[in-house]
């Protein structure tokens, strides 16, 4: 804009400065530079758009510390992501979970603009705390709150499963809708007699529905809480599966360090939403963090298994070094 203007005489470059320096650095207000210079406040207010137009004015966003905007651009730029929102966590080796929690239940509460359908993975224990962390919301957030992957197993860690999807529909104005079923079932033939289960059915069609997916990332060694749950993979198919290259999974669906599907021994027994419908959704909200979590980050980053992302400087910074 600044190259389309008239040269301006050195006498109204001076009044611009003067003008600009009145109002941004001495924090004067209009109506009294106007009565200062004895000119009217519309002048002013065209002289402070002038200096601004001019490059007389240039505005410098600082982000504060522990705020991330240059990492976050970095992260959108680099892997085409719809937003990324990137959290400082203070000293090594520090517990990552507290940190992300907060950070995806402040991100919710911002962009829940209603009547969302919203798939949830179970066994995350980050996303167990961000939905202890949660405000509720009111008028409600959303129609529906599903589970993306089945939900039973032990009694004590099944419980926590079954809050995290009540939790976030209560939060959310929402009805849940559960997964009355362990995640790896015994066989095919059990498979296709519980995907007929009237239960098991309305969660399989509530899928097609989401227009919002939030995941954990997991990597070939089972979290405490999946351990804990029995719906972890056994060693022998964790050996198979860093064979083919897998280095993560997001709601047991395995991929590589591209982001290819690899297709698991235990594919066809897995009670949770499959690999195309979940890129169908429109927002696929991954949160995750920790140095160990880094391929597997990568690895649902290039190959579009999500395309928002929480996670933590470090990991970061380690996503955009390559």
């Amino acid at each position: 804009m600044a190259a389309a203007l008239s040269t301006p005489s050195p006498d109204h470059l001076r009044l611009l400065v003067k003008v600009a320096r009145m109002y941004h650095e001495r924090g004067l207000r209009q109506p009294e530079i106007a009565q200062r210079l004895n000119m009217s406040q519309p002048r002013v207010s065209r002289l402070l758009k002038e200096a601004v137009d001019r490059s007389v004015v240039r505005t410098v966003v600082v982000s504060p510390d522990g705020v991330h905007a240059e990492l976050e651009d970095a992260l959108v730029e680099r892997y085409g992501l719809r937003d990324a929102v990137v959290v400082e966590v203070e000293g090594a080796g520090l517990d990552v979970i507290p940190a992300l929690a907060a950070a995806t239940a402040t991100y919710l509460d911002a962009t829940l603009t209603g009547g969302d359908v919203i798939g949830i993975s179970s066994w995350s224990a980050t996303l167990l705390e961000s939905v202890n962390v949660m405000r509720a919301r009111t008028p409600s957030a959303a129609r529906e709150v599903v589970q993306l992957i089945g939900g039973s197993g032990s009694p004590e860690v099944q419980l926590h499963a079954t809050r995290l999807t009540s939790r976030l529909a209560e939060l959310t104005g929402a009805q849940p809708v559960f997964a009355p079923s362990a995640a790896l079932v015994g066989s095919r033939e059990l498979w296709e007699l519980l995907r007929r289960e009237p239960a098991i059915a309305e969660t399989m069609k509530a899928w097609s529905r989401l227009s919002l997916a939030i995941l954990g990332i997991g990597t070939l060694e089972p979290s405490p809480l999946l351990r804990r749950s029995g719906n972890a993979i056994a060693p022998e198919d964790q050996r198979k599966l860093r064979e083919m290259g897998a280095v993560g999974d997001v709601c047991a669906r395995y991929f590589d360090a591209a982001g290819d599907p690899v297709r698991a021994p235990f594919d066809d027994r897995i009670i949770g939403i499959e690999e195309d419908q979940l890129k169908a959704v429109e927002r696929r909200l991954g949160v995750a963090g920790g140095t160990n979590k880094v391929s597997a980050i990568r690895g649902a980053l290039r190959g579009r298994w999500i395309n928002i992302l929480v996670t933590d400087a470090e990991v970061a910074r380690e996503l955009l070094t390559e």
